[in-house]
């Protein structure tokens, strides 16, 4: 649910403290935070490996920060579920045995692990929702703007339309796995755009947002409605796009429908310079991490004024309220925003992107 949108205040609001000198002070009273050192050791859970930006973006950059925001004294302990719950619930376990300090959690299944949170609560250890909302006592929440998430989706994939759109048009919906609260949102933010203007024609909630079972279910999609009567394809991430692609050019789909995505996958990116894929949703997973290691840091060492100034929104789970929130905004990634979202933010470089194979389609945009 979302509470309320973050802005341009919330960065503007943490540099004035810094020049004031009093992002470092405590909060007053028996609500002030327990102090710790630099010496600590923030344990972060991710929840899967078929999506690359986990192990190759998140992971690497909240180590970093934390070490700079420890002088090199913090460290990160990390463990990735592969999509497991089970696993994750027991990577979990481990890390408050290992006494750590803080917990960044994004959760496989944000219901499953609630035990779990509890668990870590009744240790003393705070936990920190990241990337999906998870359900239990957690103490603050980093998340992209879920909603805001489907809403470009849904609005992108209406302007590849065209102004002919109407509601003899079918849009195929692949959603995200049915365990994950962020793929609720999503789509709830792409219906809002896409109800009463096209024809949702057949919709699927992914099983643990797999590539093969994207395939299988636009495979599916494909017998029941007919390949040629598909005016769009409605996908939650990049790598059920892949899968969605593979099924109709399987099908001989030589021309593709527009199709979205989210993540900014290299592979995706390179899909959009092609034309295999319309659309993808950029979020700046520098922006994200960093301030996840932030509010992990000032958590636990009890920097309260700091915290609050990182976590001014706030949002809801199905097991708690009211909990202190940061939501990142985001941006739609097609052919012409190229250059100013991923090149511009450092992600991949043109040499990255326009490979042996994307050279051409590369020149015919100006990405050179």
């Amino acid at each position: 649910m979302r509470r309320i949108a973050i802005s341009v205040a919330l960065s503007t609001m943490t540099l004035s403290l810094a020049g004031c000198g009093v992002l470092n002070a405590t909060g007053d009273g028996a609500s002030a935070s327990p102090t710790k050192g630099n010496d600590i050791t923030v344990g972060l859970l991710l929840p899967e490996k078929a999506n690359t930006r986990y192990d190759k973006f998140d992971y690497p950059i909240i180590k970093d920060k934390v070490a700079e925001l420890t002088k090199k004294q913090g460290k990160v302990e990390y463990a990735n579920a592969d999509a497991s719950a089970t696993r994750q619930s027991e990577q979990l376990q481990n890390m408050i045995d290992s006494k750590v300090d803080v917990i960044l959690l994004d959760a496989v299944d944000a219901h499953a692990v609630a035990d779990g949170v509890k668990k870590a609560k009744d240790a003393g250890i705070p936990v920190i929702a990241y990337d999906r909302l998870a359900e239990g006592p957690i103490d603050a929440y980093i998340s992209f703007d879920n909603e805001l998430v489907g809403e470009v989706q849904g609005r992108t994939l209406l302007e590849a339309l065209g102004s002919g759109v109407d509601t003899s048009d079918k849009v195929v919906m692949m959603n995200g796995s049915p365990t994950d609260p962020n793929a609720k949102q999503f789509k709830e933010g792409a219906l809002s755009e896409l109800n009463g203007k096209v024809d949702i024609a057949a919709s699927y909630d992914t099983t643990e947002w797999k590539p093969e079972n994207a395939e299988a279910n636009m495979a599916k999609a494909i017998a029941q409605i007919g390949k040629s009567n598909i005016a769009a394809v409605y996908s939650a991430n990049d790598g059920m796009a892949g899968g969605v692609i593979k099924a109709l050019k399987a099908a001989g789909v030589t021309t593709l429908p527009p199709i979205t995505g989210q993540d900014a996958e290299l592979d995706a990116v390179q899909r959009v310079v092609s034309g295999d894929q319309y659309m993808s949703v950029y979020k700046s997973y520098p922006d994200e991490a960093e301030a996840a290691a932030q509010m992990a840091v000032t958590k636990i060492q009890g920097k309260d004024i700091q915290f609050d100034a990182l976590t001014q929104d706030r949002v809801d789970s199905p097991t708690a309220k009211d909990i202190p929130a940061r939501l990142v905004q985001v941006s739609a990634l097609t052919k012409h925003t190229i250059k100013d979202t991923v090149i511009a933010d450092g992600i991949y470089t043109v040499g990255d992107i326009c490979t042996a194979k994307y050279k051409a389609a590369c020149a015919a945009i100006g990405l050179k």
